[in-house]
């Protein structure tokens, strides 16, 4: 196996190969050395970060909901996760095993543009992200790595591991296919890759045809499971939509009678001091009391049980659940009442 100083393709996707490799190893350097996020007790753990992805996820929604419902597994594979980013983007830096490290690379977009594609308050941060990390496994994948790698002083020093059959599939080099057959696997993937972009494009954010939307701007709650039993008023609430980095901000939940009457309403007095014994949280981000509010993050479920003294002799009938985000914006759900 030679390296072949002209048209050195590798070498050409250098500067593409050094971001591309610190996108992936900056997150394990930031979540070990910078600040500790894999400690599930600390603020900024990585774990609720995952959970926001969960409302949307495409196709692998049900891992996520999983491993959120499930916290000591779901640690276990944010440190794996975190360990592999390290890894691949610290070997595609220096070349090494660059092909096989550009599987990782591949694979790791997929999972953030599947996970968290749908999240972004600007310009489509995380999908963005995704599609181009895909794009970019996929073509330094057939380039390999150029003259500044660990790969080509291998090859340059003719060491053992060059000479094995694998090493052009894993390593960089010249790759074993027919010049035939080359371009239009080259073709064949872009068009696929380019479809992946499009087709999730328009699913997360409409950007191919109707309503252009982004769920990332405004809060979204889900309230089901709605019941009065004697003097309780229980239902599980679910953030789905808006932005990830802060939670809603819940300053009212009233319960209306058919009139538009008041039977009970909490304040936002009455929603920072709720106990805990009020809140059961199903996954990994937490509902949970604020000095004036009732914060719900993105992706946190919850099931709210509220006790009233007002409840205990509710007529028969159909009531409204009423629930009040600091923005004004306001949820209703019907809850009848026996």
């Amino acid at each position: 196996m030679t390296y072949n100083k002209k048209n050195d393709a590798g070498l050409l996707v250098l500067a593409l190969r050094l971001v591309i490799g610190w996108t992936y190893f900056s997150a394990f350097w930031r979540r070990t050395v910078l600040v500790d996020k894999l400690d599930p007790d600390l603020a900024g753990y990585i774990g609720e970060k995952f959970n926001h992805f969960l409302p949307h996820a495409l196709g692998i929604k049900p891992v996520i909901q999983y491993l959120v419902e499930h916290p000591d597994i779901l640690w276990i594979n944010m440190v794996a996760f975190t360990i592999i980013e390290g890894i691949v983007g610290l070997f595609i830096i220096f070349g090494a095993f660059t092909r096989l490290m550009s599987i990782g690379v591949f694979g790791l977009a997929m999972g953030i543009l599947l996970g968290s594609g749908w999240i972004g308050t600007t310009c489509l941060d995380e999908w963005q992200i995704g599609v181009l990390g895909i794009a970019t496994g996929f073509v330094l994948f057939f380039t390999g790595s150029g003259k500044y790698s660990i790969d080509n002083y291998l090859i340059k020093n003719t060491s053992t591991i060059t000479k094995k059959k694998w090493f052009s599939w894993l390593g960089s080099g010249t790759l074993p296919i027919k010049e035939t057959i080359f371009p239009k696997i080259v073709l064949v993937g872009s068009i696929a890759i380019l479809g992946i972009a499009l087709m999730t494009n328009q699913i997360f954010h409409g950007g191919l045809w109707g309503t252009l939307h982004n769920k990332s701007v405004k809060p979204q709650l889900e309230i089901t499971k709605g019941k009065i039993v004697n003097n309780a008023l229980s239902f599980d609430v679910f953030r789905t939509e808006g932005v990830d980095v802060y939670g809603a901000w819940i300053i009212g939940i009233e319960l209306l009678d058919q009139q538009n009457n008041t039977i009970l309403k909490y304040t936002p007095t009455d929603l920072s001091s709720l106990s805990n014994n009020s809140i059961s949280n199903y996954y990994i981000a937490k509902v949970k009391p604020g000095k004036h509010s009732l914060i719900i993050p993105l992706g946190a479920k919850a099931n709210l049980t509220l006790k009233h003294p007002n409840l205990t002799q509710l007529e028969k009938g159909t009531y409204t659940l009423k629930i009040t985000d600091i923005s004004g914006v306001f949820w209703k759900h019907n809850i009848a009442s026996n």
